[in-house]
Parts: structure tokens; C-alpha cells; sequence
């Protein structure tokens, strides 16, 4: 049956069906809208991306076909389609954007991409091509290739798997094919177990006690409830011994002593004297961990036994502090080359040598770093003699030098993006420039980004050089004004504030840290309020926190507090200003004799603020030689801490 419609009503029909089918592109479309400018649209589409909504960021990128960053465009659409895009439209954008710093983060994703579905033929290619090659996850995939190919990867592969937070699928994959083609063996594969276990990642270790031959949920519980575990006692089976270290190490995390206790009984007898070894070692470190006395004992009794890289450090650090000078020498030759060569470990040995009455061989060793800028630089030149001084300035940047970084593509987009607050790419855009830069060069990108204002990537990358020193940059006082004054005030030292500021902000007015300090002195929000209260300042608002005046006002009079709390001790100020006044104090009642102040800073139990400490009491004597121009003593300035009763602090 044919009908006819009349005109107007066969329009009618049609105008209605085209708005139905066009009612969702519509709603898109005043969704995507909704943005007050391109660059808030942009910050939605890189959200969009991170969370893997690939539709929302095809959406937005549609509005921003001439934004001025079109590669982060053009990444933001591909990056959550990276499981299915094809290789033509990987490769197009590769070579579309080659050569920069995004088009390098995405040959990254897709290596991992391509690594989780075993496409050698493809990884390898494109393997060589990543640049930063500072992906472990991307190592573990090209050892696993190699591997296919019939390659022994072993040795490599000891040297790669030493921190399993980094490990992800491919290296999971990686340990698993090693135990496979029986080049991994048992020592090795409870190696990595005992890795994991140290880290606390129970789940990790649930994965690889399947290779050990466990059908059970012992090592689950080895990590969950160990002392249910170690009462069972070890055992007559290999397996079943190095569960039982394993939950002797868990036991040892909360209760050092009852660990020991067990493994001193019969229970310990049962194990070989490797295992023995080994169960030591578990107990020890933690116990180092807590400063305690008796980890220098533990230690002992390990012996041998290998070690991790963070165990191997804290065998030292125990040392260190019990003035075990023959268990340091020990510990640093039984530290693998490439931590033994730390600039930490070179000092220190010399300092044994020293002990040793060997004055010739210390002072080779001291002299292969005294010309580092760094706090072991400085500890080394002073042991031969010389005072802390500013090195001259070399010749300064012409304007034929700095005008090609006002046109560097990558710097201009790392301008953009500081505009944004998106400072981690910012940084990735302006680092990757630097790599192919000579030093006048980095010294000239330095001059530039000082006349942008952006004094941190000034710092970071004068930092850079090592014949070409400028500290005019490395280290610059701006706001000397509102320093003098604050610091005078109070009778604080202005060059300890700077390089306090130095290693806090980078002097970035804005900077917020992931906890939610605020500033150039970096001042948590209860902090701040604590701190207004105590000097009075009744019209405090938190929104007031980032103003230059309020915040160096708040910051240097906290410092004072702290400084006072703890006798004028900048070391352990230094050390109160990052963790809190509780716990220096806490680390300072645990030892039995008083130590170098060196001593004290690098056995800090916290990883972030022992290099924290060591970095800016490092700032306050180069700072200190340039205000006052004239040579300075850093161990003067560390000085030595001496045992004190624990007090807990009334600050916060």
C-alpha cells in the first residue's frame, strides 16, 4: 500500500525525527560547551584522559582544534584509546610530534601496551626509540623479549629487580618466565619474595608463592598474621623455613625483640646458619629502622647474608651511630659497585680509613668528591682543610646566548603549562629541552627563565652544570627586603631560611605540596593557624596564606619555635620543620652517646627528610659564605647531638 503525505505534514515528520536524532549530539554538544575558555576546556580533556573516558575527550578536543599545545590535544584523545588504537595512528603521532617530550611519553605507553600483549616484533622496534628509558616496568619487557629470543638475562635481570614497587605486570611476568627457564633459581625467587615482603606488598608476595611450590596461604599469612606462622615454628622443609623468615622479618616490624627472642631458641636452631643469617637480617633492619640500640648486634649476626640495597644502606647507618667504624668498613664493601660508588658511601669509607690511620688512601678518596657541590662534597673538603667558599662566577651570559630560549618551543609550552598549575608537565617540557644543551647553555635557559620569574627552573637548572658554576643563580635571594626584616626580628639566621625556601618551594610563590602546605615556606594549614594564634595575628585567613609577607612572617616564626624547642639546633630544627617537632626529638632519645651532627642527618629514619636535612643545612652554608662573604664551616653548622630524654613537643 503506497501513501502520499502532504507537504506540510511530511516536513513536520522529518523536522521531528532529525531533532530526535540529533537530541544526544545536541546535549554534547552544550555539555562541552559549558566552559568559560579554551584552557579550562583543555584541563577537562587531560582529566577526561587520565581517567580513561576516551568519548569525553574526543568531545572536548573537538572545541580545541587551535589550541596552542595541539600535540597534549592530540596525546589527550589517543592516551585512553591505547589498548585499541591501531599502529597506523600510534605511528602517525609519532611522527606528526617526533622529537618531543610528549611524543616520548606516548612511545612509552604503547611500549607498555605492547609489552603486556607480548608483541615482541613490534617492542623491539620501538624499544630503542624511547628516549628517557627510565621506565623498570619497559626494562623488564625488553629483558622478557630477549628471553623469547633465547637470550640469558639473568645477571641483568638480579641487577633490575631490586625495588618491587616499581615492578608492575612486566616485571611480575619477568620473574615468573626467569623461574620458568630455570634461570632463576630458589635463592633467587625468595630473594624476591623477602624483597616484597620488606615493602609490605602482601599481594605481590601471594603471586610469586605459587613458583615457590606452596599450595596453601602459608606466605599470605606470613604476611597477614605472622605470629600464627612462627608459633608452627620453621618446620623441616626448605619452603617452610623461609616462610618462617619470612613472618620472623613481618614480627620484627612491631616487636624487634620477640623476633629475636624466637630466632635465639630452638626454633632458630632448626635453620641452616645461612638461614639463620638471613632471619637476621630480616629482624635488623627494621629494628635499624627504629634507631634502636641492638640492631648494631643484628647486624653482626647476619653476617653475609645478601642484603637489600636499603638494607645494605642501613647496616651502614646502624654503624654509623653505634661507632661501629669496623661494621662500616664491612658494610660498604659488601655494598654492590653502583651504591659502593654513591658519593654518601665514598666519604664515609674515607672516614674509615681515616680511623684506620690509612691518611694517604682517605684522602684519594676524599679528594674524588670534594669538588661536588653537595652536602658529602662539602664534609669532604673540610676533611682536607678547606673552608666552604663560593667558587668565582663564570663569564656571564651574553643576549645572543639567551634570545634563542625566548623561541625554544618546549620552554614556551612550559610557560603555558605553569600558567595552567600544571607544573609535572611543565617540568617534563622544560627538562627534556635541557638534555641536549651544552652548559652555556644551561646557564643561558637559567638567565631566561630568571627574567620570566620562574626562579625554580632557574635553581634546577644551573644545578646542572658542573665546570660553568654561576651560584648568583644557583642560589639567589629575592625578597631580601621582607627576609631581612622577618629574620632580623626574630634573631634567626636569614641564610638558614633561604636555604631552607631553596629546598622547600624553590621560591614558587604558589607551590602546594600533595599534603596541602602552601608557599614559599611550604606551611601546613594547622601550622599556619597555630602559629597566627601564638603571635597574635587576629585577622588570620588561610586564604591569606600564600601572600609573601604573611607567609615568610608564619614560616620564620615557626621555625624560631622549633629552633627554640629543641636548644638551637638547626640540625634537628631542619629535621622538626619537615616531620614535625616530635620527631627528632624521638630519634634524639635513642642514642646512647652523642654523635656528629653528619651522623645524625643521614641515620634519619625517614627517607624524604633525611635527604631533606642533609640538602638544607647543604643551601645554609653556601648561603651564609654569599651574605656574609667570607669562608664557612658546614660541620660547624652540624655540630654534634647528644642523647636526650624524650619529651614529646607542644607544637604541632
Amino acid at each position: 500500500m503506497n501513501f502520499t503525505f502532504p507537504t506540510t505534514l511530511f516536513a513536520r515528520f522529518v523536522l521531528v525525527a532529525a531533532c530526535v536524532a540529533l537530541l544526544p549530539t545536541a546535549h554534547a554538544q552544550k555539555r562541552t560547551n559549558s566552559f568559560a575558555n579554551d584552557d579550562d576546556a583543555f584541563l577537562a580533556l587531560r582529566d577526561a584522559a587520565r581517567r580513561g573516558d576516551a568519548e569525553r575527550a574526543a568531545d572536548i578536543a573537538m572545541l580545541l582544534r587551535d589550541y596552542p599545545i595541539p600535540s597534549y590535544v592530540d596525546y589527550y584523545q589517543l592516551k585512553p584509546r591505547i589498548a585499541d588504537a591501531t599502529p597506523d595512528e600510534i605511528l602517525a603521532y609519532l611522527s606528526r610530534y617526533n622529537g618531543s617530550a610528549i611524543a616520548d611519553r606516548l612511545r612509552n605507553d604503547w611500549l607498555l601496551e605492547l609489552g603486556k600483549r607480548r608483541d615482541w616484533a613490534t617492542f623491539d622496534i620501538q624499544y630503542p626509540l624511547f628516549q628517557l628509558n627510565d621506565d623498570t616496568q619497559l626494562k623488564c619487557y625488553a629483558l622478557m623479549s630477549r628471553m623469547v629470543k633465547g637470550d640469558d638475562v639473568a645477571a641483568e635481570a638480579r641487577l633490575l629487580l631490586t625495588v618491587p614497587k616499581n615492578y608492575g605486570e612486566g616485571c611480575t611476568a619477568l620473574i615468573g618466565m626467569l623461574i620458568d627457564n630455570r634461570q632463576f633459581d630458589d635463592d633467587d625467587l625468595w630473594t624476591q619474595i623477602r624483597l616484597a615482603a620488606d615493602t609490605g606488598n602482601a599481594d605481590f608476595v601471594r603471586r610469586l608463592q605459587a613458583f615457590a611450590g606452596i599450595d596453601d596461604d602459608a606466605l599470605g599469612k606470613a604476611m597477614d598474621k605472622p605470629m600464627s606462622v612462627v608459633a608452627r615454628g620453621p618446620g623441616f622443609r626448605r619452603v617452610k623455613h623461609e616462610t618462617f623468615i619470612v613472618a620472623l622479618g613481618r614480627v620484627a616490624r612491631n616487636d624487634p625483640d620477640r623476633a629475636a627472642e624466637v630466632l635465639s631458641s630452638k626454633d632458630g636452631k632448626r635453620l641452616s646458619r645461612k638461614q639463620q643469617e638471613l632471619a637476621w637480617a630480616q629482624i635488623a633492619m627494621p629494628t635499624a629502622r627504629k634507631l634502636l640500640p641492638e640492631a648494631d648486634d643484628y647486624w653482626r649476626r647476619a653476617g653475609d647474608a645478601p642484603l637489600s640495597q636499603e638494607s645494605h644502606e642501613w647496616k651502614v647507618r646502624t654503624a654509623l651511630r653505634a661507632g661501629d667504624w669496623k661494621l662500616v668498613k664491612q658494610g660498604i664493601e659488601q655494598m654492590p659497585p653502583s651504591l659502593r660508588n654513591d658519593t654518601t658511601w665514598i666519604y664515609w669509607m674515607a672516614r674509615v680509613l681515616r680511623e684506620e690511620g690509612k691518611r694517604e688512601q682517605a684522602d684519594a678518596l676524599l679528594q674524588s668528591i670534594a669538588g661536588q657541590h653537595s652536602f658529602y662534597g662539602q664534609l669532604a673538603a673540610e676533611d682536607l682543610g678547606r673552608k666552604i667558599t663560593i667558587p668565582p662566577r663564570p663569564a656571564p651570559v651574553t643576549e645572543a646566548e639567551v634570545a634563542p630560549m625566548a623561541t625554544n618551543a618546549g620552554f614556551r609550552r612550559a610557560f603555558k603549562f605553569f600558567d595552567l598549575g600544571l607544573r609535572f608537565e611543565g617540568y617534563r617540557e622544560w627538562n627534556w629541552e635541557l638534555r641536549s644543551m651544552n652548559e652555556r647553555q644551561h646557564l643561558a635557559a637559567a638567565e631566561f627563565a630568571r627574567r620570566s620569574s620562574v626562579l625554580d627552573r632557574m635553581v634546577n637548572t644551573s644545578d646542572r652544570t658542573k665546570i660553568e658554576v654561576d651560584f648568583d643563580q644557583r642560589f639567589p635571594t629575592p625578597y631580601r627586603d621582607v627576609m631581612q626584616e622577618a629574620t632580623r626580628n626574630l634573631g634567626l639566621e636569614m641564610a638558614w631560611v633561604y636555604g631552607l625556601i631553596r629546598q622547600e618551594s624553590r621560591f614558587v610563590m604558589d607551590a602546594r605540596s600533595h599534603v596541602g602546605a602552601s608557599g614559599l615556606m611550604q606551611l601546613m594549614p594547622a601550622t599556619a593557624r597555630h602559629v597566627a594564634k601564638k603571635i597574635g595575628f587576629d585577622d588570620f585567613k588561610h586564604s591569606r596564606v600564600n601572600e609573601l609577607e604573611t607567609n615568610i612572617l608564619l614560616g620564620t616564626n615557626y621555625l624560631n619555635m622549633v629552633l627554640n624547642d629543641l636548644e638551637g639546633s638547626q640540625v634537628l630544627a631542619t629535621a622538626a620543620y619537615n616531620a614535625g617537632p616530635g620527631r627528632p626529638r624521638a630519634w634524639r632519645a635513642t642514642l646512647t652517646h652523642p654523635v656528629e651532627g653528619a651522623i645524625f642527618a643521614e641515620t634519619i629514619p625517614f627517607t624524604e627528610t633525611r635527604d631533606y636535612v642533609k640538602k638544607v643545612m647543604s643551601n645554609a652554608t653556601y648561603y651564609a659564605a654569599m651574605l656574609e662573604n667570607k669562608p664557612q664551616s658546614l660541620k660547624d653548622r652540624l655540630g654534634n647531638i647528644a642523647p636526650e630524654a624524650y619529651e614529646p613537643s607542644a607544637l604541632p
